[in-house]
């Protein structure tokens, strides 16, 4: 075998001769001992050939080695090239791959969280990036070659137009679309080679190189796992619709022998020292000890990491998890096991469609591992009930006739082996375009040099909707420009200026305008309307900043349904009646902190000035703030709402949240109190899963963070941040002040059995009435830290209503124990007047 190269970079023959590229491209596939697949061959060929290429082959046909060859072929001609994916998780895993391909001088990103190597010659990025890149630049744009993976996203209602946007608008771009369930393409193919007069290359097949067995069974679903393991079909990926189901079916799985003695041994081996942290580390970490993992998008990124790194080991043998498999899952699997063909998708429960069952079913069967992928379909309960029932009767004429057949459900969408049969034997659905005009493209548009009116009538009548919809499209792009127009955003200029426009915008959009976080210039105008000197400027500025995030939906959920719990209780002790409490529990909803008296009113006005931004919400919330105010740790945020299942989709949320702090509060508006949170934030997130931050670290900074170390977990020691950690002291003594504000001497006994709180405060309630707890209670002035070597002596002062500020809670904080701990270990000392 050939010694493999450093870099596929040192093979680059020093000319763009197809027959060169070719030569040398699988002289490097060699080294690496691998041999491409005819189909592998085919595309390469047509790429180096210069051809527009649809690669539309089964998963597990080596679609990642065509696109390493696309870029090899775009360096050599000297052309920049873009690998695109629909979820930033799949750009960064591409990134760090072609890095070590390539090296990583030769590889950026660009997902709107950070960008590193902007001006590489390969670049990883989301597809609305390069929709956008492709919007501001038109065809000039620094863009040879686009690499599109997913391409079925085509379809996809709301993003779908990022796909199509290349397509449209960089005719002289080499294009290589890529999914294993692209339907018929035959309109692409048309497509492309008018718009470039480019030869387009159909790359198909319906032969994997590991075949796929269909079955559909009618056993109960633990008997079906059952079987599959025993021979040695394993590992099975249970594929539900949702992740409550996923985590149920994976504890009722414990009662199976799923593995050895030795086997066991090996899973603890691997997984060695993981931290697992309570609540679903807990159950996750006896599932996986037993052979059994959970996978899915609610879960910590370390967690499924852990699961990922148990399946490529062969370790585990059963993954129950959501269909989210379909999209790039790093999971090898033999066998694929639906629990049903019907899924909710946020409007109504329906049949999946031909394209979602291929691309879950693809994931059967692994190349050079196994030789044949298993599809399994487990019947409706119902139906396996029934089965059962018919099996015992025999055949008995008179047994079989006497039968209750057990009913589906009510609201079950019926299914069974028809709908079996006919998705197996289905092709994908044609992709549809799912075009859309917002205000962000026609600002692009217009940015870009030349005459923006005639870009806007290329793209709004060459694109790839019917007459009627791009007549619609036109009209709504009017009513938008003269929205900009009469906002003064954008003039029509008299003489074209020296780039040819004929409209100009008359303000500087920010840097990577809609590739970064759409609001981040009104949370910059909102802060200025804030009082640095105010005690709640720093939870006022959070406010500010969370308005702009994404919504994570469980958490709001969760909250909203307990502040309705706590105005029930309240209504009910008010002899409120049922009908009118049902009313006014319509207007409750998650805490909105400045919605109505700062955020909405200064929206509009920002609004009626940049009217771009009606393309985005503004959505107040509390989840941050609501952390700080209650003093949370992460863990009791998750136990106080009931979010187990949902820990993933929270610290995403306060990873964003962290970001944003840090990347949109500038210096001027950034307070003491403000940097201290941020600081707490950013290593409350690495206490509970480094690798969100860790990562964009290594990203963003790719000197002070090696990107190997990227997906490391590091224990950090909880005195490591010295800003952080006083935060958690505050939080710890706040936490106190709050329940001695309540009387909750029960849990204050919990905290501090050898303080008696209640006796201790008696003096205190002689003369005061309450314990205020506002921002002036909880800010710094009331919160002395007297640091020493090795332990710190902290007091909180109690607000009194008569601010004769006379009482304190005094404590000592040993920060050797700490660490060892891994939380603050506090003990209070004294509760008395000062």
């Amino acid at each position: 075998m050939t010694a493999p190269a450093a870099t596929l970079t040192a093979l680059l023959p020093g000319t763009a001769d197809p027959d060169d590229l070719f030569e040398a491209f699988t002289t490097w596939t060699r080294s690496r001992g691998l041999t491409m697949y005819p189909a592998q061959e085919e595309a390469v060929l047509e790429i180096v050939s210069g051809s527009h290429v649809v690669l539309a082959t089964p998963t597990g046909s080596g679609k990642s080695l065509v696109a390493i060859g696309a870029h090899f072929a775009a360096m050599a001609a000297g052309r920049r090239s873009f690998y695109t994916a629909p979820i930033k998780a799949l750009v960064s895993e591409k990134f760090f791959a072609l890095c070590e391909v390539f090296g990583a001088e030769n590889v950026g990103m660009m997902t709107g969280d950070a960008a590193v190597n902007s001006s590489a010659p390969i670049i990883c990025a989301t597809a609305e990036i390069v929709a956008n890149l492709a919007l501001r630049e038109g065809s000039g744009a620094d863009i040879g070659q686009v690499v599109m993976d997913e391409f079925h996203f085509y379809s996809e209602p709301g993003r779908g137009w990022a796909w199509q946007v290349p397509l449209v608008e960089l005719p002289e771009a080499q294009l290589v679309l890529m999914s294993a369930t692209l339907g018929d393409v035959s309109f692409f193919v048309t497509d492309l080679q008018r718009r470039s007069g480019r030869a387009v290359a159909v790359v198909s097949g319906t032969e994997r190189p590991v075949p796929l067995m269909f079955t559909y069974v009618s056993t109960p679903i633990t008997e079906t796992i059952e079987e599959l393991v025993s021979t040695h079909q394993a590992p099975v990926y249970v594929v539900h619709f949702t992740q409550a189901s996923a985590l149920e079916r994976a504890q009722a799985l414990t009662s199976l022998k799923l593995c050895s003695k030795a086997e066991k041994d090996a899973i603890a081996d691997v997984i060695g020292g993981f931290r697992f942290s309570t609540g679903f580390g807990t159950t996750l970490s006896r599932l996986v000890r037993m052979g059994i993992g959970v996978h899915h998008a609610g879960m910590l990124p370390k967690y499924r990491r852990l699961v990922e790194r148990l399946a490529q080991a062969g370790l585990l043998k059963v993954i129950c998890g959501t269909d989210t498999l379909g999209v790039g899952i790093n999971v090898p699997i033999r066998t694929v096991l639906f629990t049903g063909l019907t899924k909710y998708d946020g409007t109504r429960t329906r049949h999946l469609r031909a394209r979602e069952f291929h691309q879950i079913a693809g994931r059967a069967g692994r190349a050079g591992f196994d030789t044949l992928g298993t599809v399994v379909v487990q019947a409706p309960e119902h139906d396996v009930e029934n089965a059962r029932l018919v099996a015992k009767a025999g055949d008995d004429p008179r047994k079989l006739k006497r039968i209750q057949r057990k009913k589906a459900p009510e609201g079950f969408v019926s299914w069974g082996r028809p709908t079996f049969d006919r998705l197996v034997a289905a092709e994908p659905e044609q992709l549809t375009s799912q075009f859309g005009v917002s205000n962000s493209m026609l600002l692009n548009v217009i940015s870009r040099p030349g005459d923006a009116f005639e870009a806007m009538r290329h793209l709004l009548t060459d694109n790839h909707e019917s007459p009627a919809a791009q007549r619609r499209h036109a009209l709504h792009a009017i009513r938008l420009y003269r929205g900009l127009r009469d906002a003064g955003i954008v003039e029509v200029l008299e003489v074209p200026d020296a780039h040819g426009r004929r409209v100009s915008l008359t303000v500087d959009l920010q840097r990577n305008f809609a590739l970064n976080q759409p609001l981040s210039p009104f949370a910059l105008a909102a802060l200025t309307l804030l009082d640095p000197e105010s005690p709640a400027y720093a939870l006022d500025a959070i406010s500010v900043v969370e308005s702009t995030l994404d919504d994570p939906r469980q958490v709001l959920m969760a909250q909203q349904h307990a502040a309705r719990g706590e105005a029930v209780a309240a209504m009910k002790a008010e002899g409120i009646e049922y009908e009118e409490r049902m009313e006014l529990l319509e207007q409750v909803t998650w805490p909105k902190p400045l919605a109505e008296e700062l955020l909405l009113p200064a929206f509009e006005t920002y609004r009626a000035g940049q009217p771009w931004v009606s393309d985005f919400a503004l959505s107040p919330k509390s989840v941050v703030r609501d952390m700080v105010e209650r003093s949370m740790t992460f863990s009791e945020l998750i136990s106080q709402y009931s979010l187990t299942r949902s820990e993933g989709l929270v610290l995403r949320y306060l990873a964003d949240a962290y970001r944003a702090l840090r990347q949109t509060v500038p210096a001027e508006a950034r307070t003491s109190e403000l940097e201290d949170i941020t600081e707490w934030l950013g290593e409350l997130i690495r206490g509970v899963d480094s690798s969100l931050l860790d990562e964009w670290e290594a990203l963003a900074n790719p000197t002070d963070v090696p990107l190997e170390q990227a997906l490391v977990e590091v224990v950090r020691p909880v005195t490591g941040n010295l800003r952080s950690f006083r935060v958690l002291v505050r939080n710890a003594l706040w936490r106190r002040v709050e329940l001695a504000a309540r009387r909750r001497w029960d849990a204050l006994d919990e905290l501090d059995p050898d303080i008696d709180w209640e006796s201790s405060l008696d003096g205190y309630w002689e003369v005061h009435t309450e314990i205020r707890t506002g921002p002036d209670a909880r800010g710094p002035l009331l919160f002395q830290v007297d640091a020493q070597p090795g332990v710190w002596h902290v007091r909180q002062v109690l607000d009194d209503p008569a601010e004769d500020h006379d009482w304190a809670v005094r404590a000592d904080v040993d920060l050797a124990a700490s660490d060892e701990a891994g939380e603050v270990v506090l003990v209070v000392t004294v509760v008395g007047d000062r």
